[in-house]
């Protein structure tokens, strides 16, 4: 699981490097209780505080620390917006920040726990690094690769993911009636939904900033973007980096309603038509 892999990464960081500090607002503080014994001054959990805990990480990277938020992306990025964009974007302070719940992860427990637009608020402000990785493997690379620096940067936990880690810009298919691109959890879906179909398919787990060489190199005049947030989130992005080729994209992803419905995970997804059924008839329509 991602946040198993997030955990045990986090707590090898802590122990290795001492710049790197831990702001919790309890969620997943029991998992991270030997780390807070064994360091801490630089473990810290604020309680059900969200805002206050983006402010105390930005307050810690004035400091020259190097701090890591987690919660739930619902709460670590809705609800404290205005602290991301205050006490970190503006302030040019740098922090990762690691959610989980993702989409509809947590769709057992309501409307609350539900967080599409999360990448789409990020792209309000400047400079974010957002990762979004598929499979457990990939989680270790992305936290250790923003450790060292201050830049800011979002990591995407989910309990979707792929049968097996890929490196950003793979291409774990080739065809010639167009380009799939599937960001993180979704290529497992879109692999499945493209079986058969003469479609190259595109993984990335860096959604941003997107390798808009890499993306000329391998766009068709027929772009599908896969994303696992907010339909349409990406679109400016890909217009931008397409801008002088000839192209037109389908943008897929979580729809705007609100459907007011709990079920699991794998029923939104069908809901939104991001199940391997539901983007073969919508992919397949597209291309042909």
């Amino acid at each position: 699981m991602m946040r198993e892999r997030f955990i045990e990464t986090t707590t090898a960081l802590l122990d290795e490097d001492p710049r790197t500090a831990l702001v919790l607002a309890d969620i997943s503080a029991a998992p991270f209780e030997p780390a807070a014994r064994q360091h801490p001054e630089r473990v810290v959990n604020v309680g059900i505080r969200e805002q206050l805990m983006i402010g105390t990480a930005g307050g810690l990277a004035l400091t020259g620390l190097r701090p890591i938020a987690h919660s739930y992306a619902t709460f670590l990025v809705d609800r404290a917006y205005e602290q991301v964009k205050l006490d970190l974007d503006h302030q040019g302070s740098g922090a990762v920040l690691v959610s989980v719940g993702a989409s509809y992860d947590g769709s057992q427990m309501g409307r609350t726990h539900f967080s599409p637009g999360d990448v789409a608020l990020l792209d309000t402000l400047s400079n974010w690094t957002v990762h979004v990785p598929g499979h457990p493997d990939e989680v270790e690379a992305m936290l250790r690769a923003a450790a060292p620096h201050d830049e800011r940067v979002y990591i995407r936990l989910s309990t979707q993911q792929n049968s097996r880690a890929y490196e950003n810009l793979a291409i774990p298919r080739r065809g010639d009636r167009g380009l799939v691109l599937a960001v993180g959890p979704m290529l497992a879906p879109v692999l499945a939904a493209t079986e058969g179909l003469d479609v190259t398919v595109g993984y990335v787990n860096t959604p941003r900033p997107l390798d808009e060489g890499w993306l000329r190199s391998v766009a068709q005049p027929s772009v599908v973007l896969v994303e696992p947030y907010l339909a349409g989130t990406s679109t400016a992005t890909i217009a931008h980096a397409l801008r002088d080729l000839p192209h037109r994209v389908l943008a897929l992803g979580v729809g705007r309603e609100d459907l007011h419905r709990y079920g699991t995970p794998a029923d939104h997804a069908r809901w939104h038509g991001l199940d391997p059924a539901g983007l073969r008839a919508t992919i397949g329509s597209f291309i042909w």
